[in-house]
């Protein structure tokens, strides 16, 4: 378990240098209206860097869903054990010198010392 969190963190990492290394194209809303032009027959020289962060990307959520899945199912019981050890350990509280529900707690009033 500890060995898949550190290579997911060490796949985020590289990842992020993949996307920091890749060139800007200058996408987004503006990318419709003014770069028709120049998509077909121009060869795109990051497609190395753009498949190496959709296979990162893709082995990030594989990674998340085994951890995920793993967690789930390897320490459920555990975890649960624990919580309900906790929950008898703790007294309950005795209804014997409780309140009503409805009624106020008397104050106590002191004079003032002069």
């Amino acid at each position: 378990m500890i060995f898949l969190i550190i290579l997911l963190i060490i796949i985020c990492v590289a990842l992020g240098l993949f996307v920091l290394i890749q060139n800007p194209k200058g996408g987004g809303l503006a990318a419709g209206a003014s770069g028709g032009s120049n998509m077909f027959g121009v060869q795109r020289t990051g497609d190395v860097l753009e498949k190496g962060t959709w296979v990162l990307l893709t082995l990030v959520v594989v990674l998340t869903l085994c951890i995920t899945t793993i967690s789930k199912t390897g320490t459920t019981s555990s975890s649960s054990s624990k919580i309900q050890e906790q929950l008898d350990k703790t007294p309950t509280p005795s209804p014997i010198n409780q309140a009503p529900a409805n009624t106020t707690p008397p104050v106590n009033e002191q004079k003032p010392v002069q």
